[in-house]
């Protein structure tokens, strides 16, 4: 674990097996300088522990910026299950799961993620009280990542594209699942045209009929001369091969990790390429869990997510102004408030 190329000195990290139910699981704690570790429980057939592991290091570290760039009482964590979400998952394996989240005391608020939902932290309730969607209210799906990667969106065309609004904007959409469908819902009512890509027909026939989106292979969809290009689907797809692809002035998407490597931000760079960071621009989600302790109807739910905007507005103007990238400028701000928190604690 300690070799990872992923571990950032994260706080804490658990394996799990529970023979009765079989679930194999991993929990990273990476920080809670500013509070409990949050994250979501993503379910899905890893290859092997390795490629768990690496995943719930980079999700987890990604929790932390997410939540110190938004400003939030909130440190960063995630958990992984290994199994196929389809076959794999049952209630015993969910309360399991649920018990190996109490067993950490609250140094981890687990919420739902990719391969699992708001049912099955229902189930994982029963054992513990350390989870997300506690209230009624925020029982109810609210597409919270969609709409702060349209703020997002809106930030950066108005300022790296000098206009207002989106009609007319073309948008290549990666993934068309829980961020990528509802995405293009938005985008559409405010008049952008969209290229879509998914592995399933059926989302695919959806966006079409329900958006009026063109459809395109997943390999091809790197290579559409578009305005913003939206991953939305799984991480490090930018790279060595798909950044020279890319005919997008700028990247702006849902999807965790988009970046193979630290190096792929300089690579946008280099192609006149504004990437706006992911865990600023799909920080939709930590915000929404933040506000269920605030107000958790869904217009101050939304309201809450708007400061995605203002804060992206923020960036784009101080990395134009000094010559970098808006990573340099989110990551520079993050680890400024993690020392600053780690000194008040000394």
């Amino acid at each position: 674990m300690f070799s990872n190329p992923e571990f950032d000195g994260h706080e804490t990290v658990v394996f799990s097996r529970d023979e009765v139910s079989g679930l194999t699981a991993i929990i990273a704690v990476h920080s809670t300088l500013l509070g409990p570790g949050f994250g979501g429980c993503r379910m899905f057939p890893y290859a092997d522990e390795d490629a768990a592991l690496t995943d719930v290091l980079r999700l987890s570290r990604g929790m932390t910026y997410k939540a110190a760039i938004c400003g939030l009482p909130l440190g960063g964590g995630k958990s992984v299950i290994i199994g196929d979400p389809r076959r794999d998952k049952t209630p015993e394996l969910l309360a399991a799961m649920g018990r190996l989240v109490a067993g950490l005391n609250g140094l981890y608020i687990v919420a739902d993620d990719v391969g699992t939902s708001l049912d099955d932290l229902a189930v994982m309730r029963t054992e513990t009280e350390y989870t997300a969607a506690t209230t009624p209210a925020a029982r109810r799906p609210l597409a919270v990542t969609a709409y702060g990667v349209l703020k997002a969106m809106e930030s950066a065309v108005e300022l790296v594209l000098r206009r207002s609004g989106l009609a007319g904007l073309s948008v290549a959409v990666q993934g068309l699942g829980n961020v990528g469908m509802p995405l293009c819902g938005y985008l559409a009512q405010r008049g952008a045209k969209l290229t879509v890509s998914d592995i399933d027909p059926g989302c695919i026939a959806a966006a079409q009929r329900d958006f009026g989106a063109t459809a395109v292979e997943p390999d091809d969809i790197y290579g559409q001369a578009v305005d913003v290009f939206a991953p939305c689907a799984f991480g490090a797809i930018l790279n060595d091969d798909t950044i020279p692809r890319l005919r997008a002035a700028i990247v702006c998407g849902g999807a965790n990790n988009q970046l193979l490597s630290t190096v792929h931000d300089a690579a946008l760079a280099q192609r006149g390429i504004v990437y706006v960071p992911d865990y600023l621009v799909n920080a939709g989600g930590v915000i929404d869990f933040h506000q269920e302790s605030i107000d958790d109807t869904p217009d101050a739910v939304l309201g809450a997510v708007d400061r995605i905007g203002a804060i992206t507005g923020d960036i784009l103007a101080r990395a134009a102004a000094g010559g970098e990238t808006p990573l340099t400028i989110t990551d520079a701000k993050v680890r400024q408030r993690l020392a600053a928190a780690r000194s008040a604690t000394r």
